[in-house]
């Protein structure tokens, strides 16, 4: 399993890099970064655009793929904080994504992790709730079947998955306000996601969580939207399966033989599943960020495409396709445990 699990650990790592060079490659291609420096007032010269393109590496009077290799061997060469060059405010890329590297281990900081931090507290708590909302919610209408229950459930994740993502925020952002106002006191934030200035560890503590609270909603709701449809489907299929008819001919409780066998077989594609979501997870995060002014790396990927920032978008696919990398590897981890035959 071991040998498994390292092998498309590889295999998928190989891939991540592939999908951050393509995507450089295809941002040198069709940004247009020079059109940044016309138009100003007053002018920059021609030479002095060139000399700004060229110390950021997007200079379009180069090659594509020339640039590209200065790129890679830039990424390979250079100290770690300079590794993926400078965005468009002329910051290092690195530093943005990821932060000081002296607040690495200051989990409890604000700062922790810069960009990266902010992203990763809404992502790995959304998507763990998400994965597991809605697996319990198709489980619970796969073997409710066309009960009132079972309706309730499918209608509402067909709403759901109708809707998008920053409409969800909105909603709920409108519905906090509210609330707020009936209580007379700012009991949920939902601008920045932390508070400056603050000290202590409970007041950071709580300022987190008021702020991480309407995100963490929204991205669950979404994302188990889609975990119920499918885990629905799979757990009806395995419901009329031979070998849980044999279970329950054995003597096995109704319950015994569906959580025993019916829903360690239906997990198995939800596995699968489960990468291939983190990634839809991943991309409705980014526009969550830009409805709750959270400054992470969604974000971060959006304005690059606005102003045509080719370091900055590279930096972008690279932090979601290491998302991605671990999610993929952990499905796979997932699927070995539950099937004895990836095992062996």
């Amino acid at each position: 399993m071991t040998k498994y699990i390292l092998r498309r650990f590889v295999n998928y790592s190989i891939l991540t890099g592939l999908a951050t060079v393509i995507a450089y490659i295809a941002a040198s291609s069709f940004f247009r970064p020079r059109n940044r420096y016309l138009g100003r007032n007053p002018p920059l010269d021609e030479a002095s655009i060139d000399a700004i393109l060229s110390a950021q590496g997007v200079n379009d009077k180069d090659p594509v793929l020339l640039r590209t290799w200065w790129w890679i061997e830039n990424f390979v060469t250079a100290p770690f904080t300079e590794k993926l060059g400078t965005d468009a405010a002329n910051q290092s890329v690195v530093k943005q994504m990821l932060g000081d590297p002296a607040m690495w281990f200051r989990f409890w900081e604000q700062e922790w992790l810069g960009r990266s931090g902010v992203s990763l507290r809404l992502l790995i708590i959304g998507s763990l709730l998400a994965a597991l909302v809605g697996v319990a919610a198709g489980v619970w209408g796969a073997v409710r079947q066309y009960k009132a229950s079972d309706q309730i459930i499918s209608y509402s994740s067909f709403i759901l998955i109708s809707t998008p993502t920053f409409v969800g925020g909105v909603l709920l952002m409108i519905l906090a306000t509210k609330l707020n106002n009936v209580l007379d006191f700012q009991l949920i934030r939902f601008t920045k996601a932390y508070t400056t200035g603050i000290e202590g560890f409970w007041p950071t503590l709580w300022d987190y969580i008021s702020h991480l609270l309407l995100p963490t909603i929204a991205l669950t709701l979404f994302g188990a939207a889609g975990y119920s449809r499918y885990q629905r489907a799979v757990m009806l299929d395995v419901l009329g399966s031979d070998f849980i008819r044999t279970a329950r001919a054995k003597g096995a409780t109704r319950t015994y033989a569906l959580v025993k066998h019916g829903l360690r077989v239906a997990l198995i594609p939800m596995s699968t599943y489960f990468a291939y979501n983190f990634g839809t997870l991943v991309s409705g995060s980014a526009f969550l960020e830009i409805v709750f002014s959270w400054a992470g790396m969604g974000e971060y990927g959006i304005k690059a495409v606005q102003s045509s920032d080719v370091n900055a978008l590279s930096g972008t696919v690279l932090f979601s396709a290491v998302l991605v990398l671990f999610a993929s590897t952990l499905s796979e981890f997932l699927y070995a445990a539950l099937d004895p035959r990836v095992r062996i």
